[in-house]
């Protein structure tokens, strides 16, 4: 199964594709789309679209999985990142793509083991659950490729459920 992870943003935009072969996890591709603040808010979502349609166009996934909205601190930004989500969840329907949404705390949990876990805890151990061959440059690139490990992750237990369903 091969995921387009994406942590949604417009300033800057974590995406990733990962891959489960065999019992591993494979990073295929990660980067981080990046706009300038001061550029039109039209622009930017435009940039993070076709970045997320090239991806889909040249990695033809098996289906996109995305963080949800949490609103934090500003509730501008909160506003903006939900019409890059909206514009993301539009592509993936045109491609007619499944799309799955997680949680902050439960990509964290997947990707760390703990709901509570730091940034440093969820790359330290993303590093051991995903082979990784390239550098990565910044953490909304991490929360992309944990955003896919928990997306394989969940897919893997449901499948799991599934068969022993079957069997009994």
């Amino acid at each position: 199964m091969k995921v387009l992870a994406i942590d949604p943003g417009y300033g800057r935009c974590g995406v990733a594709i990962v891959e489960r072969q065999g019992n591993t996890d494979v990073l295929l591709y990660s980067d981080c789309i990046e706009t300038s603040p001061t550029t039109e808010f039209t622009e930017r979502l435009n940039t993070v679209a076709a970045e997320c349609r090239r991806l889909i166009r040249s990695h033809t996934p098996d289906c996109l999985a995305m963080e949800k909205l949490y609103f934090a601190k500003s509730r501008t930004t909160g506003l903006r990142v939900a019409e890059v989500r909206g514009a993301i969840l539009s592509i993936a329907g045109e491609a007619s793509l499944a799309v799955f949404e997680y949680s902050p705390s439960e990509v964290k949990a997947a990707a760390a083991g703990f709901g509570g876990a730091d940034k440093k805890q969820v790359i330290k151990m993303l590093h051991a659950l995903v082979k990784i061959e390239k550098p990565v440059r910044l953490d909304d690139e991490y929360d992309a490729i944990a955003v896919g490990v928990t997306h394989l992750a969940m897919h893997k237990m449901l499948a799991a459920r599934a068969l022993h369903s079957k069997a009994n």
